[in-house]
């Protein structure tokens, strides 16, 4: 037995070899892998999900009525769940039907009629499952008859059902629901006819509901949507879906790709309003339904998501024509091929950068993140840095393809701040402006993220609306309106930030000479709402970040979160400085523009105004663009709103990032853009050509084992030797052939 000890070492010791964090094997199976950094998504609920973490598994779950081209660009609308894209019709006070030229003041209404494929069912849930007689067996479910289900698979049985255009019609009447933040009900009562009243209706509705109950209550009887009319939306028939708009918003039309507008079936509402759900964790928030390509099999808060395929997916396909190169890079080699090509999508939680990193580059992740577009531009960075890193990046066949995308970053200032804010008085109105301008000028945006933060870089914005977009000014330097007069300025013919000095010189006019307060003396101290935990990654960037302000004498206070407990700060308007970014939801300048319009305020109305900005003559600017179509008018009005937003600076602009993804070589089909939020459907990945590369990429390296071996047999040799030795030892006067008497024994 003393030599078992060896051997079983050298057995844990080879059992440790294998560094993957899968289960053995799992690198042969048909599972996409992805990381995610911050804690899970606060909401999968169609109603209230927006955010960028959330898209990933949002829209590979629902179906709205349209989708994006995978691969055209510019961005074309495609229909997912309708049977084809479609232009409204107008109809003037009267109901009278008019051209599709007519002039938008004569237009009173603007109707889209949509048809809903037939035969689209949604994926196996309990709510849908049924006995023979058709009555729904899981909808009236005692405390105790739920026990401990804490997933829809926990429930005996599941069922499903076809997807019908009421579906709809009970999606865009729930934005009205005051159970859950509704980040686009603002919005969209401004032009789905009578859905500001519908609001009313329902907030008073609710509130019978909840008479009587705490308001802290988790469980809340179901506010059922179906027993109350909205006269903007009705089905016609199974499958006909109308929604009428108030005036003419050609925009609707890109809100019918999002996820507020995808179907919810009555069931799944009514099934998780029943007692306990909430305490289980049995809510839309985790387990999302839909009609999808993928639905939820696992989900472990902060550490793991699992989408499956949905077995009742409809027939898809994969593209068969894209943009220009598409197919020289080998993006339309499936063309016609049946959609997903991917069983399972496992998103595990790895909260910093260098981690994800060194996954992706073991193969153990086939992209870092599938909602980031700047994983490419990091990789990119490290590759161009190196001519080793090259080399090996090359040999690996990591892809980073890359191109300019619609997205932006900007430092945001709570306009119902009484220090950064609009202000109460005209004197105090123009005090705040000065310093917001001063701030803007001392951010030196092409130093930070132009050559320090390249990896996650970008050009210096001027403005909200990116290039690329119609009306953006941006990249047009000479023209009109091409810079921020606030914060830069042409000197012989290139653009220059404007100096310290300038600046300095508006904080006397803010009232802060030196970063002072000219009447108390006192330091001007601000606080910077940063939307994440701090990493190393994020720490170097908050550092800039406050020496930015330190020109102006300005001290910074980074207050940081994670992601969720930032939204509830935004919401409750506690916030004063905070760091945003926004990918386009589609690609119109009003998209933008809607992040700063009064009605959209986050705190007031929780839309998607964050900075909580208003200014009454581009809020009647902004409504006016909304009836307008591309050309010279828009145009015009777009520069008006523009210069508002300098002048007023409710953003310090920051920069348009370069947007890139990174696909290892097994996984085919990769094309980054941040307006098509489903890509999962069509990613296509080879397995055993993963298996392999991550073999050959992993080899334990056996010298180390051989010189602790070597030096294991030395310990035992020395130790059995030494062992042997003492048991041959003589004990003290003993002399061999000497009896016990002559030795003085007993």
């Amino acid at each position: 037995m003393a030599w078992a000890w060896p051997g079983l070492a050298l057995a844990v010791l080879l059992a440790g070899c294998n560094n993957s964090p899968y289960p053995q094997g799992a690198e042969k199976e048909n599972t996409l892998y992805i990381a995610f950094q911050e804690r899970s998504p606060r909401y999968l609920d169609p109603t209230a999900s927006y955010t960028a973490p959330e898209t990933v598994y949002a829209y590979q779950i629902y179906e709205p009525p349209y989708g994006y081209h995978y691969l055209k660009r510019p961005y074309e609308l495609i229909p997912r769940a309708a049977e084809a894209v479609v232009l409204p019709y107008y109809l003037d006070a009267a109901g009278r039907r008019l051209p599709q030229d007519a002039p938008a003041e004569k237009i009173a209404q603007s109707v889209y009629e949509l048809q809903i494929r037939p035969g689209l069912k949604y994926s196996p849930h309990p709510a849908f499952a049924a006995d023979a007689q058709g009555r729904l067996l899981y909808h009236s479910l005692s405390r105790a008859e739920l026990g401990n289900k804490r997933s829809p698979w926990d429930f005996a049985q599941q069922g499903t059902r076809e997807l019908l255009a009421e579906d709809y019609v009970y999606a865009l009447k729930r934005q009205a629901t005051p159970r859950v933040e509704a980040p686009l009900f603002a919005l969209f009562s401004e032009h789905v006819l009578g859905l500001k009243e519908y609001g009313r209706l329902i907030q008073a509705e609710n509130a019978k509901l909840l008479k009587g109950l705490a308001e802290s209550a988790g469980d809340k009887p179901f506010l059922d949507f179906r027993r109350w009319p909205l006269a903007g939306a009705e089905s016609v028939g199974k499958y006909g879906l109308r929604i009428r708009i108030k005036g003419k918003y050609p925009q609707w039309r890109y809100w019918l790709s999002s996820t507020f507008l995808a179907p919810v079936p009555w069931e799944v509402d009514a099934f998780y309003a029943q007692q306990g759900m909430t305490e289980n964790g049995l809510s839309w928030n985790q387990w999302p339904v839909g009609t999808g390509p993928y639905m939820m099999r696992e989900y472990s808060q902060d550490r793991r998501h699992v989408m499956v395929r949905n077995p009742n997916y409809r027939v898809d396909t994969y593209p068969c024509e894209g943009s220009p190169g598409d197919a020289e890079a080998g993006l339309l080699k499936d063309c016609g091929k049946r959609l997903p090509f991917i069983d399972k999508i496992v998103a595990t939680s790895v909260k910093e950068v260098v981690p994800i990193k060194e996954m992706f580059k073991q193969g153990y992740l086939d992209l870092p993140e599938m909602e980031r577009a700047d994983w490419g531009v990091d990789f990119m960075v490290d590759k161009n840095d190196s001519t080793e890193v090259s080399r090996h990046f090359d040999e690996r066949g990591y892809k980073f393809p890359m191109m300019v995308d619609i997205t932006n970053w900007y430092l945001g200032f709570n306009w119902l701040d009484p220090v950064l804010g609009r202000g109460d008085t005209p004197e105090q109105q123009r005090r705040n402006r000065a310093l917001r301008q001063a701030l803007s000028i001392a951010i030196d945006w092409e130093e930070g993220y132009g050559r320090i933060f390249r990896h996650k870089g970008g050009d210096a914005a001027h403005g909200p609306v990116p290039p690329g977009v119609f009306g953006s000014r941006e990249n047009q330097l000479g023209q009109p309106g091409a810079h921020n007069p606030v914060t830069h300025k042409l000197v012989d013919g290139k653009l220059r930030r404007r100096s310290i000095e300038e600046a300095r010189a508006l904080m006397v006019e803010a009232g802060y000479p030196e970063g002072r307060d000219a009447r108390t003396g006192k330091p001007l101290v601000l606080n910077f709402d940063f939307m994440r935990t701090i990493t190393p990654e994020t720490k170097a960037e908050n550092d800039w970040m406050v020496k930015q302000f330190a020109k102006l004498g300005v001290q910074l206070e980074v207050r940081a979160t994670d992601y969720n407990q930032f939204q509830e700060k935004v919401l409750k308007g506690k916030h004063q400085v905070f760091w945003w970014g926004w990918f386009a939801d589609y690609p119109d300048a009003e998209n933008f523009l809607f992040l700063l319009y009064g009605p959209n305020s986050k705190s007031r109305h929780e839309g998607e105004n964050t900075a909580n900005y208003q200014n009454p003559e581009f809020d009647r600017r902004y409504r006016q663009l909304q009836t307008l179509e591309d050309g010279p008018e828009k145009q015009q009005l777009l520069d008006e709103m523009l210069s508002i937003l300098r002048e007023d600076a409710p953003w310090a602009f920051g920069y348009w990032s370069y947007s890139g993804s990174a696909f290892q070589s097994w996984l085919y089909n990769g094309k980054p853009g941040v307006v098509v939020r489903d890509p999962a459907r069509y990613l296509r990945l080879d397995p055993a050509e993963r298996a392999a590369k991550i073999a050959q990429w992993n080899r334990p390296l056996w010298w180390p084992l051989g010189v602790l071996l070597v030096g294991v047999a030395a310990v035992v040799w020395g130790t059995r030797r030494s062992f042997q030795k003492r048991e041959l030892a003589l004990a003290p006067g003993y002399a061999p052939g000497l009896s016990a008497e002559k030795t003085g024994g007993a």
